[in-house]
């Protein structure tokens, strides 16, 4: 399974998980919302998701490369 199909899985499940939690009332989000602190929390999540996901290509590409020498 090449690494792109596997990261979009990966999303997927992420998404999906994101969509259960956010049909719940949690009284912590509810306070992020109200003092417009979601969006910290939002981008930070965005960003580390995103920092993971670069790190992967950035090994598989380094993996092919040492398998293809």
């Amino acid at each position: 399974m090449n690494m792109i199909k596997k990261i979009s899985i990966v999303i997927s499940i992420v998404l999906g998980a994101c969509q259960i939690s956010w049909s719940q009332n949690v009284e912590m989000a509810d306070n992020f919302r109200k003092e417009g602190k979601i969006y910290v929390v939002i981008a930070t999540i965005c960003m580390i998701l995103v920092g993971i996901a670069a790190y992967l290509l950035w090994l598989e590409k380094r993996l092919n490369d040492a398998k293809n020498k």
